[in-house]
């Protein structure tokens, strides 16, 4: 018996196809800045991932407790204590520049930052003036807020209750729970229809009521006798007649 695939019966040969190849990694080359140095891509800084590419004032901004106006400062004194300008980004820097980076930011007033710009003046643990960031500025506010629940004020009132503390309004806004105060449409047709359906139901029971009052023939209850039900007329009583003179 001829075996299948001959090319003797006019039958071509089956093709192996043959393995895919993988495609090649390319290769990327390391990004240089203008100064020369290689940037890395993410830097660790105050517990964040961030970019390498962003520069060193943009880099501070993204930090959690430091806002525009004193990044602007730390930004400056960060250009003075490492020698750098504001085209530095911070994939420039080395770990060491790094770790000067992150004391300046998380103790400015030894920088000469103005304590007036500090986000937590006057701890209440230890009545110093401190800057916190990152996750250290998340803890200082989560027990803020157990203080001021444990402490029964207002604040903390309104904290265990999830409404708005700083006096916003609720009206519209930060609506949480039940609806309180507000008739919408269906409220206002499931009310109609539940008291038509009670009057409805009150009206069945009047009539119902109505037949059981007649006699047993359907006959209207006789009525008291008009001379029963009337009182007696009394006769005037007849005056003397007065002696003529």
């Amino acid at each position: 018996m001829a075996e299948k695939n001959d090319p003797k019966h006019g039958e071509k040969p089956v093709e192996k196809k043959a393995p895919m190849k993988r495609p090649q990694q390319v290769s990327t080359k390391p990004v240089v800045s203008a100064s020369g140095k290689e940037v890395r891509g993410v830097v660790r800084l105050a517990g964040r991932d961030l970019r390498g590419n962003l520069p060193i004032r943009r880099a501070i901004t993204s930090v959690r407790g430091i806002g525009l106006n004193l990044g602007e400062v730390v930004s400056q004194i960060a250009y003075k204590e490492l020698t750098l300008n504001d085209q530095t980004m911070v994939g420039e820097l080395s770990e060491q520049e790094v770790e000067k980076l992150e004391q300046i930011l998380s103790h400015p007033e030894n920088f000469g930052v103005p304590i007036r710009m500090l986000n937590r003046r006057k701890d209440h643990s230890s009545g110093k003036d401190i800057h916190a960031i990152g996750t250290d500025l998340a803890y200082f506010v989560k027990q803020d807020i157990d203080h001021e629940k444990d402490a029964n004020t207002w604040r903390g009132y309104r904290h265990a209750y999830g409404q708005k503390v700083r006096g916003q309004r609720t009206r519209s806004t930060g609506r949480t729970g039940m609806t309180v105060g507000v008739l919408r449409k269906s409220v206002l047709a499931k009310a109609g229809a539940s008291a038509a359906a009670q009057t409805g139901a009150a009206a069945q029971a009047a009539g119902a009521a109505a037949p059981a009052a007649k006699g047993p023939a359907g006959a209207a209850a006789p009525k008291a006798a008009a001379g029963a039900a009337a009182p007696a007329a009394k006769a005037p009583a007849a005056k003397p007649a007065e002696a003529k003179k």
